[in-house]
């Protein structure tokens, strides 16, 4: 075998045992629930659009975000951050739906920067800013703000 071919395999030993820690598996888990959420956010949107709400675009979207983010919650909640969930649903629903937000005005404020401040108008470079950079940069804030305040372990059960 030649160096570029066992190289991916290296990667991959190095990884696996990575994702056998917690960390790991929560990540793997995040990842898969997010996956999951995107997957329901842009069939619904295209369905509606398709359907029911042809001429209301932005109504689509609203309600596939909507949707997206419930299945979203009960994913992480009940998956990815079973074991330090919280016992106050209705603040934990509320912090989820605020760290979605900051992970929206992310992606919002990469796309901004890049269209408007940077004269980058083209729908690739829209793409790229709101659907690649934003998209990176929120998911790492969510993931941050989930693990460590969302679903973060009171102070009764640190101890």
């Amino acid at each position: 075998m030649t160096f570029a071919a066992t190289a991916p395999l290296a990667a991959l030993s190095r990884i696996i045992p990575v994702l056998r820690r917690p960390v790991g598996s929560q990540l793997a888990a995040f990842g898969s629930v997010g996956l999951v959420a995107f997957l329901v956010d842009v069939g619904l949107f295209n369905a509606l659009r398709a359907t029911i709400l042809a001429d209301q675009v932005i109504w689509a979207k609203v309600a596939s975000v909507t949707v997206a983010t419930g299945v979203a919650w009960l994913g992480h909640r009940y998956l990815t951050f079973r074991r330090t969930r919280q016992t106050a649903i209705g603040r934990e629903l509320l912090l989820f739906v605020l760290a979605n937000g900051g992970g929206l005005l992310i992606a919002a404020g990469c796309l901004f920067v890049s269209h408007h401040l940077l004269g980058l108008t083209s729908a690739v470079a829209d793409n790229v800013a709101g659907n690649v950079v934003g998209l990176a940069l929120g998911t790492a804030f969510r993931y941050s703000a989930y693990r460590f305040l969302v679903f973060a372990p009171t102070r009764k059960d640190r101890s």
